[in-house]
């Protein structure tokens, strides 16, 4: 018997008995399966990299703790704008789930005790240096680069999602990443938990990179939104660098009296001057004759005072 001739046999949702509204999906939705590792999470259609959907349960003590917002209006002013620097000028080019990871990472390290224990703290750690700068954006020149309109409204976003205590859970408690460009000398003394996008993400080896290590409460306390002033040794250096060494601002300062001059008047030991007093006021022979006795009181009404 071919497979044309052979008898139809209806399906379970077909039959009267076994018909219910949305039956048909029970019947016809593929059974859910378990993911095992982060091979088979990635879509053969995804960019290099990319991981669309993660399995949180694999590991969930690896997962990072919700950030507790703290501090001051101002604090959490700063914090969103910082954060949303970071998440632009790191990952603007990013999947919305490559942003959360930056953040993430930015997080982990308020958290954590060998970093600042503020957001900008954190962003802008190592800025007033010209290498060394812990996000490259903060002492490369990227800030002079405005932001574009709808990327930077992705990034507030995702900072303040971060901020409100989501935690992305697929970067754990990472701590690091890089691009897949680059090869950092440090990359092999840390732990690599995967890549996100255009990212590779670690975390410390070892005890310092579990989560109990994390043990920072954020309390606010944060600095300007704004890299830090370049360090006396950093001008120097850089002054030598350039074949300057001893420029007129820094070879003869002007003297403080000159350069800090206060306005007259407003000097502590300056002494108070008495108004002066004007004496020059009319006298009583300026009076018309005519008007001499306009106040007096009129004795007979109709009949003009006796003049005196």
């Amino acid at each position: 018997m071919d497979a044309a001739s052979a008898p139809l046999t209806a399906m379970p949702f077909e039959r009267p008995e076994s018909n219910f509204p949305g039956s048909a999906f029970y019947y016809l939705e593929d059974a859910p399966g378990l993911a095992y590792d982060l091979d088979d999470l990635r879509s053969p259609e995804a960019v290099q990299g990319e991981t669309i959907r993660f399995a949180q349960s694999r590991d969930p003590a690896l997962a990072a703790r919700a950030f507790q917002s703290a501090g001051s209006a101002v604090d959490r002013a700063r914090a969103l704008q910082c954060l949303s620097m970071a998440v632009y000028y790191e990952a603007a080019s990013e999947s919305y789930d490559g942003q959360r990871a930056v953040a993430q990472v930015v997080l982990n390290r308020v958290a954590h005790p060998a970093y600042p224990a503020s957001v900008c703290g954190v962003v802008f750690q190592g800025s007033e240096r010209t290498t060394g700068c812990q996000f490259t954006f903060t002492c490369d020149g990227s800030l002079v680069r405005q932001p574009s309109r709808s990327s930077w409204a992705t990034a507030q976003s995702v900072a303040l999602s971060a901020l409100s205590g989501q935690v992305f859970a697929p970067v754990g408690t990472a701590t690091h990443y890089h691009t897949h460009a680059v090869n950092p000398y440090w990359a092999s003394s840390l732990d690599l938990i995967g890549s996100i996008g255009a990212h590779r993400f670690y975390r410390w080896k070892g005890r310092a990179g579990q989560v109990d290590a994390f043990t920072m409460s954020y309390r606010g306390g944060e600095p300007f939104a704004a890299p830090r002033p370049h360090s006396p040794e950093a001008a120097a250096a850089a002054l030598a660098s350039s074949g300057d060494s001893a420029p007129r601002s820094l070879a003869t300062p002007p003297a403080p009296s000159e350069a800090f001059a206060p306005p007259p008047g407003t000097g502590p030991v300056e002494a108070a001057r008495a108004p002066k007093v004007d004496d020059r006021l009319p006298d009583s022979g300026g009076i018309k004759a005519e008007y001499r006795r306009s106040g007096q009181w009129i004795a007979e009404p109709g009949k003009a005072p006796a003049a005196r």
